[in-house]
Formats: C-alpha cells, structure tokens, sequence
C-alpha cells in the first residue's frame, strides 16, 4: 500500500489500525524530532484555537496539486510561465439522431474524461439552438452531458465552444458549484488517470493526452492542432506542471483574519517600506482565498486531529493538544476500548512560519519574560518575494493570537540578480556564491555592496561593483594607517591631552577654525544630520551613497591632502595639533556611520586608535545638529574651485607633474583675503611654486601671455605660458594635431554634403556624423585660439 497516496486520497481510516502498528514498533517518524517542545506547542495551540472559532475547517474543494510531490501546495507556491503548447481541436456529437457536431478548442483533451457540461455564451447565435440539448463526450462509450449557456464562456476564444471539466479546472470548478454540476475527477494523485478513463486508466497524464489525440484522428473526431502560448503553473518547489485537483484538505478561513490586517495598515499600525507595495498587500488581502493548509509530506508538524479506528465516518474527528488528551476524549464518548489514531497530514510550513514574531517568545504563555519584553517588535526586514507567504500571514496571526500587529515596519529588500538582471540557478551558471565573493572581495565589501540597493528594488551584483566597493574599503583603511602615522604616539600624554580638549560641539570654536578644517568638520556636521534623517526613514541606499561622497570626495581627496601642509610643512606645532584633532574627529565619526554597513573593517580601524574606551559597536551615535558654518563652506568652496581650475590647465597643457608653476590670483579684497591665508594649502593641491604665488584685485602685466582661468564668480587666476610649456615645442605639436583635426573634419563635412549619403543611410548614422562633425569644428576652434596665444607669447618674448 502506497501510504501518500492513500493519505491524499481521504481513506484514513483503512491505514489508522497500520499507524498504530507502526507508532507502536517506533518505526513511525514524524520528522519533527528536532523540534522545540515549545514550538510545536504554540502550532498545535494556534490550530486548536483557530478550530474553537470555526475558522479552520475540513472539506473536498479544488487545490492545487504536486504529483510529483503528491501532495497539495498553497496558491502562493504555484508559479506561472509563459510557455510553447498546443490547442487541440475535437468533435462532439450533438445527441437525438443528430448528425451535427460541436467542436471545442481545448489545450487539456484528457481532462474530456471529467467533462460534465458544455457551454456556450447566450448571446452566441451560433449555437442558441443547441442549448437544452445533449451531447456526446468523444471516447466514453456514448456518456451524455448537457448542452448548457453561460456568460463565463468567450465567444472569441477557440470555436467559442467549452467543456466544462470542474475536477481538473479552477475555472471551471467555480461554475459547477455555482450551477449545481456534478464533480467528476479522472485523475490519481500520481498524475496517472483513473478507472474513469476508461482504457486510458493507468496512463501518465501526458502519455494520456499523445494516445487520446491518435485514437480521435481514427475515429475522425480530431479536427486539427495549432499552436497555442499557454500560461503554465509549476510548482516552487519540484518545478513538475501543477494539477487542479479536488481533495480532502484542511483549510484557513482567510477573510476575517485579512480585515484585521487591512485595517492595521489603514491606521498606521503598520507601515510598508517601499510605500508602494502597500497597494500591492492590500489587494492581496481584499482578494484572499481560504488556506489551504494541509499538506501530504512525511516532515512538518502533524495537524493535531484524531479519528477513531474501525468509524469509516472522516467527519467525526477529535481536535486536541495531545494522543493522550484526544484518546480520553474518545474514551469518554465510544467508551473505554476505543483506539484512535491521528491525522497522517502535516500542516504547511507556513502555518508555522506564521507564528514566529511570537512563538519564539514564549506565547502562549504571555506571561513569559521575552514576549513581555520584546513582542511586539519594531521593525521586519525581508525580501518583497514573501511579503505574501510570509509577512501578511504573520501580521494576521499576531493581531489574531496577540490582539496586536508583530511590528510597525516592514522594510523590504530587493533580490539579488546577476550583472544583466538575471533570476540566479543553475540552468544559467550565474549563481554567484556569497562565501566565494567574501574570500575575494571581503565581507564588508559585499554587505556595502548589497546595502546600497534602494528598498524594494532588484540589485543586479556585478563584479564591477564589488570592486569598485573593495576600492572604498583599502580607501577607508589607508586612510586609517594615515592617521596612525600623523596622530601623536600613545606615550604622548600632553600631546592627547590638547587634543581631548578640543570641542567641536560650540560655534565659537568652530568658527576659530581655519578655512579647511572648519570646512570640512562643518561638512560632517551636515552629513551626521542628513545620514541621520535617513536611518530614521529607512533610506539605507542614501546613507551609504552619503557617507561615500563625503569619506572619497571631502575628506580623502581634499582635507587629508590640505592637512599635510600643516603637519609637513607648517613648522608650527600647534597648527599641526588643530590639522591632527580634526583628522581624529572627522574619521572617528565617519566609522561611526558606515559602522553598520562595514562592522568589521571599521571595528578594526577603531580598535587600532589611541585612546579607545569602548568598542564601536557600543559607542554613542554622533549627535546631531550640531553647528556649521555654511559661509565658510562656500569659502572652502572657491578655494576648491580655484585649485580644479588650475589643475585642470596643467592637465590641458600637459605640465609635467612635478613642476612647480608661478600664479597671479586675482579677486576681490575679501576674496583674496581668504584665498592668501590658505596659500600653503592652494600650493600644495595646485602644484604651485609657493615663492611665486601672487594676490592681486587686478590681471598682472603679462596676462595676454598667460593662460587665464575662471575659478568662481569674483574669483580668477593667471598662469604663464611660459613657466608652464616649452612654447616653441608646444606649437610644433598643436600645429601637427590642427592638421590631423582638420582632415578627419573635411572627411565628416564630405560625407554630410553627399546626398546618397543623406538619403539612404539610417537617420540616427546621419546624425551620429553630424554630431561629430561639430565635436571635430568645436576642438579645432580651441586648437586654433590656443595656437594663436602661444604664438603670440612667442613674438612678445622676442
């Protein structure tokens, strides 16, 4: 005896005498060996309890059945593809003496053997006369079916003609309920038909449908074959196509459990982050079905239900906590000599699922210290792909069970795709292995990487990511070993002293700051309250995208760079001490905000400063509103602009980059003011000879013969030419490249002036010339005006 299939089937009694053998020879295993006493206590209590309130019932409706598995799986487990089939087109035979037939368009011919009816749409003048009539199910020895109307038939699809099949089709099962139609099923849990079929008993159901085709091509009931797209259900787990069966099964009556939770939303009791899949659960539970919740599997928790050995009647049943409690229960009922025997069903996974928030707690015992001190939680944070096996079911239990919703947020993470938004498996051989991208990339490359995905949305993970994101943590640990060998020695008390001392916290101190480091301790300033606003809204992506910017772009690539002219080149001890206090200040916090993106990288870092009271993970977080200087910033800010300006000239020029170069800096008197108190600091990030750096409010003498830039409004430099380029060689080599230019340029214009090239080449080839050509036309203006001011440099020399 196949025990699976007779459990599926409902014929419990003829294996109840067979378990009792088993469980008493211990040869019986449930599979939950394992489990928390305490666990499959609050899933046996949630059952019974939802039973007490007649929400859990037993009863044969249609689910979605594995014969694979063979057993039944919930609607959420069942996914969809689009696939190649076939629609197959039969004739059946009007009955009366008739010689008229009826031809169906079906993508299932061997579901025929369940036909109960065939229908036709009202208002489809074709067949109004049929309906009242009887015809004839092809390959059934002659059964009769009615010819019946309904609105629920397409006129436009197939020959507007269908079988009604409620044993094997959702659609069609909602119809017979509600016309009264009779359910006929030909199929066994294994995918092979039933006695039903007939000759066809016993075949596979695929087998089925190639044989069934043939006999009607012989018996000319076989109209013909056509190609068909056909929407495919699979089951998640076996990946094997899903029956529509009618079983025996447990279920969950959903709806009064979905108000509770639709409501919880509406109050604010829970928010979903992304906002927008709220719609998306607020639909799923304003169109809930009734749960499916048994399942015919050898693993899971046992549905705690008991029926009495040698009671052919399945409707009598006992529901208890215990065999011992459900065997006194049925003593005290059939008398003392009775036997019972349980269930041989196991409750789906998510049943259980459901009820983590609290069973882990303790419930039911609300009286237990963790439920009482951690339920309910604030925040959920899982993937979008179970916001319905998963998150819906545990707010619906927890208001159900706790008479309050498990948590206030539910934040939703994307999936993890490959670097051209591919679903990962094996099929593919795109499945990326997190612990072989941690040996390669290190761990909190991989968790920034992931992190900085927006919420809700799919992260396609790429190499280049990952390593774009490895660069940022040997950036943030160089950065580290700088300060390391910058920062007074740990022996240094007085040194550790005066910086101690130093407070961030006060705007007259901020503002006694110099230029740079008031810039950029203002800049965390603003960075602590904006990563600040976005943890609280749960905008990790942000908060990773704004710590990078301000650690690579602010505090690596300019501060660190303009603290090594105070520490290396000041002379000044006590201005060295302000450049070391702030480099401390500044890191310390920045590892305090990536902290939980990169705990072990910054944990390190942290542990490896001097000083160090406590762990990271335990330190304070930076406090907020703090005071800033948004002036001095805008200071900073032309400071910086002056210094890309003349960078990029050098760039343009091809100065050689360790050539010192003479600047007159022209600007307003408090422009200038400002921009010559940090003179070191421009010298040093512009590459300027610090001896010949000049301050004016007017262009000096030689300003034709000098490249000229516009830094900032009121704010302007002028290079020499001469001190930057060998001129003569300079227009040797610009007149070399004019020619090359103007040439490729005449090649573009003689294309564009051809009118076969204009009227058959592609609109967006003619284009992409055009756009070019201008590029071509715009770079050979530049060569040129550049070519004319070195040449006149060159005869004001002489």
């Amino acid at each position: 005896m196949n025990l699976k299939n007779e459990f599926g089937s409902g014929k419990r009694s003829m294996v109840g005498p067979l378990l009792i053998r088993l469980r008493d020879l211990g040869l019986l295993v449930t599979g939950l060996e394992n489990v928390s006493p305490s666990m499959s206590r609050a899933v046996i209590e949630a059952f019974i309890r939802l039973h007490e309130k007649g929400l859990i019932y037993q009863g044969s409706y249609m689910v979605n059945w594995s014969p694979k598995l063979q057993t039944a799986v919930s609607d959420l487990e069942v996914e969809y593809s689009e696939e190649p089939g076939t629609l197959y087109y039969i004739k059946y035979r009007v009955a009366g003496g008739s010689s008229d037939f009826l031809t169906i368009a079906t993508t299932r011919p061997e579901t025929l053997f369940g036909d109960v009816a065939i229908a036709v749409h009202p208002q489809d003048e074709r067949y109004s006369k049929y309906v009242g009539k009887m015809a004839i199910v092809p390959m059934t020895y002659g059964r009769h079916v009615p010819i019946i109307s309904d609105k629920y038939v397409d006129k436009d699809f197939g020959t507007g003609v269908l079988k009604i099949s409620p044993g094997h089709d959702h659609n069609d099962y909602v119809l017979a309920r509600k016309l009264g139609l009779p359910i006929l099923n030909v199929m066994n849990k294994d995918g092979t038909l039933n006695e039903v079929a007939g000759l066809y008993c016993g075949l596979d159901r695929f087998e089925a449908r190639k044989k069934l085709w043939s006999d009607l091509e012989e018996t000319d009931l076989a109209v013909k074959m056509e190609p068909h797209s056909l929407r495919v259900p699979r089951s998640q787990r076996g990946g094997e196509v899903i029956e529509p069966l009618v079983s025996k099964q447990w279920f969950v009556t959903m709806q009064p459990l979905a108000e509770k939770a639709l409501l919880a939303v509406e109050k604010g009791e829970l928010t979903i982050i992304p906002e927008r899949f709220e719609k998306i659960y607020n639909h799923w539970l304003t169109n809930i079905k009734d749960w499916c919740i048994s399942r015919q599997l050898w693993w899971g928790h046992r549905i705690p239900v008991w029926y009495i050995v040698g009671n052919d009647c399945e409707e009598e049943y006992i529901v208890a906590r215990s065999a011992e409690e459900a065997l006194m229960r049925a003593r005290d009922k059939y008398g003392k000599d009775v036997e019972v025997y349980q269930d041989p069903d196991v409750l789906d996974t998510w049943f259980s699922s459901a009820l983590w928030p609290f069973s882990t707690l303790g419930w039911p015992d609300e009286l237990a210290e963790d439920f009482k001190r951690f339920y309910p939680t604030t925040m959920l944070e899982t993937g979008h792909d179970i916001l319905f096996f998963w998150v819906a079911r545990m707010v619906m239990m927890g208001i159900e069970f706790t008479g309050t919703v498990p948590f206030s947020y539910v934040y939703l993470h994307g999936l993890i795709r490959d670097s051209q938004g591919r679903k990962m498996s094996k099929t593919l051989g795109n499945v990326i292995d997190p612990l072989d991208t941690i040996k390669e990339f290190g761990t909190d490359a991989l968790r920034f990487t992931l992190a900085l995905g927006t919420s809700g949305q799919d992260l396609n993970l790429s190499t280049e990511r990952l390593t774009a994101n490895k660069a940022f943590t040997n950036k943030l640990w160089n950065a580290g070993k700088f300060l390391l060998q910058v920062l007074p020695n740990r022996d240094n008390v007085s040194g550790w002293q005066n910086i101690e001392a130093c407070k961030f916290n006060t705007e007259g101190y901020l503002l006694r700051l110099p230029l740079p480091e008031c810039w950029v301790v203002s800049k965390l300033h603003m960075l602590i309250d904006a990563v600040t606003e976005s943890y609280n809204k749960f905008f990790f992506g942000d908060v990773g995208r704004e710590i990078y910017d301000f650690f690579w772009g602010d505090f690596a690539d300019w501060y660190i760079e303009a603290s090594k002219a105070r520490i290396y080149h000041s002379g000044d001890d006590s201005v060295a001490l302000v450049a070391q206090t702030v480099l401390l200040y500044v890191f310390e916090n920045i590892l305090k905000l990536l902290h939980p993106f990169m705990p072990f990288v910054t944990e390190e870092l942290w542990q490896a400063l001097p000083n160090r009271r406590e762990a990271l993970i335990i330190s304070s977080w930076p406090q907020t509103a703090l005071p800033r200087s948004t002036d001095l910033v805008k200071r900073f800010e032309n400071l910086q602009a002056l210094t890309r300006a003349i960078r990029n000239a050098r760039a343009e020029y091809s100065v050689e980059p360790a050539k010192r170069v003479t600047a007159s800096i022209v600007g307003s008197e408090e422009v200038i003011q400002y921009i010559s108190e940090e003179k070191e600091v421009l010298a040093l990030l512009s590459k300027l000879d610090l001896d010949n750096i000049h301050f004016a409010d007017s262009p000096p003498e030689d300003a034709k013969q000098s490249v000229h830039l516009i830094a900032s409004e009121g704010l302007e430099a002028y290079l020499p030419l001469a001190d930057m380029v060998d001129i003569s060689a300079e227009v040797q080599r610009l007149t070399k490249r004019l020619s090359k230019m103007q040439t490729e340029y005449e090649g573009l214009k003689a294309r564009l002036n051809s009118p076969k090239f204009i009227e058959k080449a592609p609109k967006d080839v003619v284009r992409g010339v055009q756009e070019k050509a201008a590029e071509a036309e715009e770079k050979i203006n530049l060569t040129k005006n550049r070519l004319a001011l070195l040449k006149s440099t060159v005869m004001l020399l002489q």
